[in-house]
């Protein structure tokens, strides 16, 4: 029995061609999407890299200063021996060195600008270690941490310091990951450096600047401040002095 094959004749209609362009239309889109934000997501990449080696090139030249850096009770002992040993010296006027040298800034030129920096930061658990600018901008951030409230460090009082979330490892993206009793090491422009012990870790509004606070009751604390990952909110680090 013979078998009879019918094929059945697709006829293209106006319809389906104005379909067809425009399934066409939207996948050369889609493909220029895609390769505009693979453009972008490198061009962002390679700037925070730039800005990453500025950033490391400052804390060289911050740490080739002074090769010594002191802790908090070798500062304490140095201190005891000076009063010591210079036993006439006015009172008032040391206290005004030690103003001045705690105050000081030190400057650095780059191809980006000229910038202070009034410290160091180094959090050893996710691998942070940035210079401290002396102040927030949007420029400043871009290159390191800055300082976005209260005095200098090491101080009395508390020291707010600002850094973006980049989610790439760099500045505070891995600051989420710290827990109650890590440690950050705060070293200043006479190379001190104390350790401060995390006791605190929350989030806030990004409008809400209760955490800045500088009543301490005499106590020297640090805060460290980034934002979520989705930016919606801000991760609020709160430390004070190693005793």
């Amino acid at each position: 029995m013979n078998q009879i094959l019918i094929t059945e004749k697709i006829y293209v209609t106006p319809e389906l061609k104005r379909k067809k362009k425009i399934y066409k239309f939207l996948f050369l889109i889609s493909i220029f999407l895609i390769l505009t934000l693979c453009s972008i997501y490198i061009y962002a990449e390679c700037a925070r890299n730039k800005s990453e080696e500025i950033s490391k090139k400052l804390l060289e030249d911050f740490i080739s200063n002074d090769n010594t850096i002191i802790s908090s009770e070798q500062n304490a002992l140095i201190v005891k021996l000076t009063q010591e040993n210079i036993q006439d010296e006015n009172e008032e006027e040391q206290q005004q060195v030690n103003l001045n040298l705690a105050t000081a800034t030190e400057k650095y030129e780059t191809a980006s600008g000229t910038y202070d920096i009034i410290g160091r930061i180094t959090i050893p658990k996710i691998g942070v270690d940035y210079p401290i600018f002396s102040e927030t901008t949007d420029q400043l951030l871009k290159i390191s941490i800055c300082k976005f409230h209260g005095g200098n460090p090491n101080e009395v009082g508390n020291l707010c310091l600002a850094g973006h979330n980049y989610r790439n490892n760099k500045f505070f993206s891995k600051v989420d990951t710290l827990v109650i009793g890590d440690i950050i090491e705060i070293t200043d422009l006479s190379k001190r450096k104390i350790q401060y012990e995390i006791y605190d870790i929350h989030t806030v509004d990004p409008s809400d600047r209760r955490d800045t606070t500088q009543l301490t009751n005499g106590k020297k604390e640090v805060t460290l401040i980034t934002c979520t990952d989705d930016t919606k909110q801000r991760i609020i680090v709160k430390c004070t002095e190693k005793i």
